[in-house]
């Protein structure tokens, strides 16, 4: 029993001590501010990006990048039923990234999702899951924003 708990604790210390840091952790050590944010488009999904990047705004550092974003948000009819009821929709986002340096476009990024959602009965519902849809495509826009600004900055 006393060999176990000495294996535990010397396997746990040697883990600790090997400094294992994840790749996309969620601290803020970028070398990059965002300087200027334009928005055109949907304004939810602009919303919840606004407040997403508000974070890389206003730091003191020597890249400081001007992002402009147009957003495009379309739900369609996916399918009906006998009756002519919805039954699926078509939620799909296209997203226009202009990153400029100084003034001068240096990347262009084009981002492309779609989901299908089932319609549903209660339209209160429905519209819940919508933004939390929205949301999740104003999430994964940031994060492939958040990368390609700091690729951006190592070079």
């Amino acid at each position: 029993m006393f060999k176990k708990i000495i294996l535990i604790f010397s396997c746990l210390g040697l883990l600790y001590g090997c400094g294992f840091t994840p790749i996309h952790s969620i601290k803020s050590n970028n070398n990059f501010s965002i300087e200027k944010l334009a928005f055109v488009g949907d304004k939810t999904i602009n919303n919840y990006l606004k407040v997403s990047l508000k974070q890389f705004q206003n730091k003191s550092s020597e890249n400081k990048f001007e992002i402009q974003v147009n957003t495009k948000y379309e739900k369609n009819t996916l399918a009906k039923d006998k009756t002519a009821k919805i039954t699926n929709f078509k939620l799909s986002s296209s997203t226009i990234i202009q990153i400029r340096l100084e003034d001068v476009i240096i990347k262009e990024m084009k981002i492309y999702q779609d989901k299908d959602m089932d319609s549903n009965d209660d339209k209160f519902e429905e519209q819940k899951i919508e933004k939390n849809i929205k949301q999740n495509f104003a999430s994964s826009i940031t994060r492939q924003l958040i990368t390609e600004l700091s690729i951006l900055n190592d070079n």
